[in-house]
């Protein structure tokens, strides 16, 4: 079960890896007539937002604009280039800090989606986060762009070209390495 710890967090548990403890691994998926083997996760955390920076469209987003849409709870899809219906994972936990939006979850080969993403994290081509959002508070900024008061999070994209340069993604634990060998 999963639970809400402040107003702006969402935690979600982890899934566990096929093996850990006794647990027996699920078994493989069919997919296109083509076995496959399932459950294949990478465990990433970055910041898709960053606080008081400008992004290549002159908008700046401000400390406590995501505290409304965390604090209602619900799902924030993970999904790939922005595209809707497109999974590539989940997030297991989304919380403003002094910095920015700080997401953590799992991209997984569950879906196309997910395999395309894990391909593209291989190969160093995708690292970047990006917010899909409806802005509900917000003022024009002089010379271009918005100042976000406040927006209501829709989804977290893995992208290639993040609209906030500095909004990136790390691959954490020992799939940080399989990656790098892996390119």
């Amino acid at each position: 079960m999963w639970g809400h710890g402040s107003a702006a967090e969402i935690k979600r548990p982890l899934r566990l890896a096929a093996g850990y403890g006794q647990t027996p691994p699920p078994p493989p998926a069919v997919e296109d007539g083509r076995r496959r083997q399932a459950g294949k996760s990478i465990l990433i955390e970055g910041y898709a937002s960053l606080f008081g920076v400008e992004d290549l469209a002159g908008d700046v987003v401000r400390a406590g604009a995501f505290t409304r849409s965390l604090a209602r709870g619900g799902e924030v899809a993970m999904l790939f280039q922005h595209a809707s219906g497109r999974r590539a994972g989940s997030w297991t936990v989304l919380r403003e800090d002094g910095r920015g939006l700080f997401v953590r979850g799992l991209v997984t080969d569950e879906t196309p989606a997910g395999r395309a993403a894990l391909k593209l994290m291989a190969d160093g081509s995708v690292d970047g986060l990006s917010i899909g959002f409806i802005a509900r508070d917000w003022s024009p900024r002089v010379g271009g762009g918005r100042e976000l008061r406040e927006v209501e999070l829709r989804e977290v994209s893995l992208v290639d070209s993040p609209m906030a340069p500095g909004a990136r993604f790390a691959v954490l634990g020992g799939a940080a390495r399989r990656i790098v060998l892996a390119a």
